[in-house]
């Protein structure tokens, strides 16, 4: 089980983008990143492609993962950045706040889904 899901709202920890807020919209359990959009936001300078369906040239910002260890996940309940952490219920592993001790549920957006 990972600490942190889809659809979690969490603060950025370290790096140019500190103290900002954002809700997981994407994650790569492998690489252990997590996309957030609005986020890690980069330049991309992109050549029209009148061939490849009109796209057009320009500068785009695009968000790239931040790493777990730079993220901290805020507790729906208490509303404080917390650490995660994991206890077994009636043979079921939850996660759980470490200040409030409330469980953590969050709700999956149909929309999100996870990097490949």
């Amino acid at each position: 089980m990972q600490k942190f899901r889809i659809g979690d709202e969490v603060i950025v920890r370290s790096g140019k983008d500190k103290d900002r807020k954002g809700v997981i919209e994407k994650i790569d359990p492998k690489k252990r990143v997590a996309l957030i959009p609005g986020i890690n936001l980069y330049k991309k300078h992109v050549k029209g492609q009148a061939v490849r369906g009109g796209q057009k040239g320009g500068i785009y910002d695009i968000p790239r993962p931040l790493s777990f260890s730079k993220i901290s996940l805020i507790c729906p309940s208490c509303k404080k950045s917390t650490r995660v952490g994991f206890k077994t219920v009636s043979g079921e592993k939850i996660r759980f706040c470490r200040k409030c001790k409330k469980e953590l549920k969050t709700e999956k957006s149909k929309s999100a889904k996870k990097v490949k």
